[in-house]
């Protein structure tokens, strides 16, 4: 039987470099990640509240299923993505662009 004791870091400045770990149930409450760098991470099922990812870089990732609420979105950039299925505001995107380009017949 394995015994798993959380590590608890507490008023800490240090870097933590995790390779080849699970680290699954962990909690962060009031933690700098600022330019922070996750590469190959399960992050499924995780929930994110209060959370700043301004000037964030998002590549390569599966969000299908993701919401998202109540977040300011002025400035967001979405391209070279699958949009299929995707709402905003429960219209679907691919609706969105059709009647954007309907309006706008010179848009790329």
């Amino acid at each position: 039987m394995s015994t798993e004791q959380a590590i608890k870091l507490e008023r800490m400045k240090q870097p933590v470099e995790a390779t080849g770990s699970d680290m699954s149930g962990s909690t962060f409450t009031d933690v700098k990640l600022a330019a922070a760098s996750f590469r190959d991470v399960n992050l499924s099922g995780a929930s994110f509240d209060d959370v700043n990812l301004s000037d964030a870089t998002i590549r390569d990732a599966n969000l299908s299923g993701v919401r998202i609420s109540q977040a300011n979105l002025r400035g967001a950039s979405i391209v070279e993505s699958m949009t299929d299925g995707m709402t905003i505001n429960g219209i679907a995107v691919a609706d969105l662009m059709a009647a954007y380009r309907s309006a706008n017949p010179t848009a790329s």
